[in-house]
C-alpha cells in the first residue's frame, strides 16, 4: 500500500471533513523521530520549509486554519554557533516561558525525548519590537545518556498558530479589551444598587409622610366633633 501523500505544492491539503490534530508525543515520536532518522512517515502530510525566512502570515497554507506544522531545517544564527536564526523580513521569533520535556510512552524510546520551546512573533526590530498574537511550537529531539544532554539532528518541527485576541495572555494577565470591559461593568453594577437603595429610602419618606399626614387629619377631624 503507497503512503498518504497530502503535500501538494508545498501546502498541506486534506480531504473535505479530515483534520491532522496530532499530540505534542506523536508529533515528536512519530513525525519528528521519522524525519531525523529518515524513517518512513506514518503520511506525507507536513511540508518542509525554513519557517524563518519567512513572516507567519506569508508562510503556505490557509490563515484561517487553527493550526500549520512545518519541518524547518535548523539554520544557525552565527556561523561558529548552535544558537538558530529566527529573524524574518518584518521581525523576530522571542522564547518565552520554559521548555517543556515531552517522553514517549512506549518504553522502548533508547533515550530519546523530545522538548517543545514556545515563541511569539514580534515586529519590528529587537529588543524593541511590537508583540503580535502569532505563536511558534518548536518542537527538538534529545538524547539523553549518562546524565548528558545532547540535541540530535537537522530538524525541527514546528506548530504553527494565531492566539485569538479574548483569551488570558500566557503571562497570566488578561487582554486590554478584557480589562476596559471589566472596568466599565463595575460603575454599573454600583450605580444599580445606588439607585436601588435611593429608592428604597424615597419610598420609605413618602410612606412615612402619607402616615403622618393621616394621623394629622385624623386628629382634626376628632377635635371638630368635640367643639359640637
Amino acid at each position: 500500500m503507497n503512503k498518504m501523500n497530502f503535500v501538494k505544492n508545498g501546502i498541506s491539503r486534506l480531504p473535505p471533513g479530515f483534520r491532522f490534530q496530532p499530540t505534542d508525543e506523536e508529533l515528536v515520536f512519530q513525525y519528528l523521530k521519522c524525519k531525523v532518522f529518515s524513517y518512513p512517515l506514518p503520511a506525507s502530510i507536513i511540508p518542509e520549509i525554513n519557517v524563518c525566512k519567512y513572516d507567519p502570515w506569508d508562510l503556505p497554507g490557509n490563515c484561517d486554519q487553527q493550526e500549520r506544522y512545518f519541518f524547518s531545517s535548523k539554520e544557525s544564527k552565527y556561523p561558529n554557533g548552535n544558537r538558530m536564526n529566527r529573524t524574518t523580513n518584518s521581525g523576530y521569533w522571542k522564547a518565552t516561558g520554559t521548555d517543556k520535556r515531552i517522553s514517549s510512552s512506549n518504553s522502548t524510546c533508547d533515550g530519546v525525548v523530545g522538548t517543545r520551546k514556545t515563541l511569539v512573533f514580534y515586529e519590528g526590530k529587537s529588543p524593541n519590537g511590537s508583540r503580535t498574537h502569532w505563536i511558534l511550537h518548536e518542537y527538538r529531539l534529545l538524547t539523553i545518556e549518562n546524565n548528558c544532554v545532547n540535541e540530535i539532528g537537522d530538524w525541527v518541527l514546528c506548530r504553527l498558530l494565531m492566539k485569538k485576541k479574548s483569551v488570558i495572555e500566557s503571562d497570566g494577565s488578561t487582554s486590554s479589551m478584557h480589562k476596559i470591559n471589566t472596568a466599565r461593568s463595575l460603575p454599573r453594577l454600583f450605580d444599580f444598587m445606588m439607585v436601588s437603595k435611593s429608592t428604597h429610602s424615597s419610598s420609605s419618606s413618602c410612606s412615612s409622610s402619607s402616615n403622618n399626614l393621616e394621623v394629622s387629619l385624623d386628629h382634626e377631624e376628632t377635635s371638630g366633633h368635640a367643639d359640637f
